[in-house]
């Protein structure tokens, strides 16, 4: 168990240190380090047991300290921070030579963002360094919502956890990179496709990777429970299977034991909050299969549709 609790102080000191902090941000809780340390860095590799070709998101304050970090910012990509951020937004940029190749996984690019959560911007303008901090789990598990959740599954190796809270949107960044200075999609999230386009129009996506990744959570299994989860109609799939099965729906009630609606009004953002902890929730539950349906393909639905979808590709 991690000690938990809200002291900015004492985070700080420890991120000072190199040792690992778990953080709150309005997606998942992250599991932070002194981004510039590579020594701190490889703790959060070893902490998750995440690949090293999986690179990893650093967080700043604000836009005024990109520029440390990143040797390049398009044009479009300074319209995008001015209008989202802070807000769940990540920027991959050609990064400068002081951000270690550990971080980057051996890229020449870096995701950047600027949380936005008071706990954590108040953490990071203390500090001299960005923070690495992807979510605070193990890899390809489900990400963390609240500090109960990292305690759960990374007490042990870690120093502290900053508690703020439940996450308020429940679902990562979307990741904006850019090539030939046209913006890409690397990662569906908690910004809408649509809210991006309005600022830079039409965009390309390219979401998965299957072993080399461009930008954090792009592989295409990922976001996954340890139970099994099949995709599709779920009034069809009980017809076949109705014994040991856990359902996760939208908003229909399929009126069977182990059920998480995910949100009975039919709000996408109450089904993205709520979606890793119903994820969480099944693992418990005395059951060997889960069916899940697909949400509206819209919005930050497909950010939920993304999770999903690579949730069952685990299996």
């Amino acid at each position: 168990m991690a000690e938990t609790g809200n002291d900015i102080k004492k985070a700080a000191s420890l991120l000072r240190a190199g040792e690992l902090v778990a953080i709150p941000t309005e997606t998942v809780y992250g599991l932070a380090a002194n981004a510039l340390n590579s020594d701190a860095v490889a703790k959060i590799f070893e902490a998750k047991n995440r690949p090293h070709f999986d690179p990893l998101i650093i967080h700043v304050p604000s836009f005024d300290a990109v520029s440390l970090y990143a040797s390049e910012v398009p044009n479009e990509a300074k319209q995008l921070a001015e209008k989202f951020w802070p807000g769940p937004l990540t920027l991959v940029l050609p990064k400068r030579d002081i951000v270690p190749d550990l971080t980057s996984a051996g890229l020449d690019t870096i995701g950047i963002r600027c949380p936005d959560h008071a706990l954590t911007r108040s953490l990071l303008q203390t500090l001299d360094f960005p923070l690495a901090a992807p979510s605070a789990n193990p890899f390809g598990y489900v990400s963390p919502t609240t500090a109960q959740h990292v305690d759960q599954q990374l007490g042990d190796r870690i120093a502290y956890i900053l508690d703020g809270g439940s996450c308020e949107i429940g679902i990562e960044s979307t990741i904006v990179g850019f090539e030939e200075s046209h913006p890409v999609i690397y990662r569906f999230g908690g910004l809408p496709l649509e809210s991006i386009i309005d600022v830079v129009g039409p965009l390309k996506t390219r979401a998965h990777s299957t072993s080399n990744p461009r930008a954090p959570g792009q592989l295409k299994s990922h976001y996954a429970p340890g139970k099994r989860v099949i995709l599709g109609d779920i009034s069809i799939l009980l017809k076949e299977v109705s014994n040991k099965v856990a359902v996760i729906s939208f908003k229909t009630d399929y009126k069977i034991p182990n059920q998480i609606v995910l949100s009975p009004k039919g709000s996408l953002h109450e089904a993205a909050r709520n979606l890793f902890s119903a994820l969480r929730k099944v693992d418990e539950l005395p059951v060997d299969i889960v069916f899940a349906e697909l949400v509206p393909n819209e919005g930050i639905g497909r950010a939920i549709n993304d999770r999903l979808t690579r949730a069952a590709s685990a299996h």
